[in-house]
């Protein structure tokens, strides 16, 4: 039950049906974005695809390199998959919101002013990692799988990649950097709970560095240059969340000081 004592409480308390309702027509609006997002989002596929395709580009020799499809119906869902992708990000910000809407009436003023940085952090997070992977990572790595090209035993080696898999390839590493970026989030939330404490963290800096490069590993191709463009931020973000922690405590604690 709600505590009437403390204040900033929404003075609502719809019952259930109410709420299920009102959840089903955040739904509905969150379903319409994307759906809308992803109409747009063909009309330009092409457009959009050229954008996922530079790093490729850039990689190769000015001219050179191309991509192909084995598959007469790739190149089609290839585009769909983009709009999809697209949609996906276009149509974030309105999710995002119609799920605060949700939300933050059944939250206290303190609750609310707690949460909203780490709202407004999952996106930009999730942005960082994302241009990391397209304007660093993707680049190094390309160039560095487009150099086994050349002659091998008398005969031409060519990178030919395929449309869809150079999709696939791509949406892996957006997703994979865009995701383990959001570790500062998920830390401090913890940490906010009472779940884990700066010094528990601390003594498990040791295991973090392994498990920061086994996930690197999981999550990207098996080349060592990506994985440790990803297991290296990933160690920094574990830092950096060490330090807001700290300067966290170190707030409170002035607060609570007489």
């Amino acid at each position: 039950m709600n505590d009437p004592s403390k204040p900033g409480l929404d003075d609502s308390k719809a019952p259930l049906i109410e709420h299920l309702i009102e959840l089903r027509q955040r739904m509905l609006w969150s379903v319409a974005a994307l759906v809308v997002a992803f109409l747009v989002s063909i009309v330009f596929a092409d457009e959009i695809f050229g954008i996922l395709v530079q790093p490729l580009t850039d990689a190769f020799p000015a001219g050179e390199g191309k991509l192909i499809y084995t598959k007469l119906y790739e190149a089609f869902f290839v585009e769909i998959k983009v709009a999809m992708f697209a949609a996906f990000f276009v149509a974030f910000p309105i999710i995002s919101n119609q799920l605060w809407a949700f939300v933050a009436p059944g939250l206290y003023a303190n609750e609310k002013k707690a949460f909203l940085p780490f709202l407004i952090a999952t996106p930009l997070l999730f942005m960082a990692g994302a241009s990391l992977a397209y304007y660093i990572v993707m680049p190094t790595a390309f160039r560095f799988f487009l150099g086994f090209e050349g002659q091998v035993g008398g005969l031409t080696q060519e990178a030919l990649p395929a449309m869809g898999d150079y999709l696939s390839l791509v949406m892996q590493f957006v997703l994979a950097f865009g995701v383990c970026f959001q570790l500062p989030v998920l830390l401090l939330l913890l940490n906010s709970a009472g779940i884990v404490t700066r010094q528990q963290l601390k003594s498990m800096r040791r295991y973090m560095v392994v498990a920061a490069f086994a996930l690197a590993a999981i999550l990207t191709p098996p080349d060592v240059v990506s994985q440790l463009m990803l297991g290296i931020p990933l160690i920094l973000l574990y830092e950096v969340s060490l330090a807001i922690m700290w300067l966290t405590e170190r707030k409170k604690s002035k607060i609570t000081s007489p």
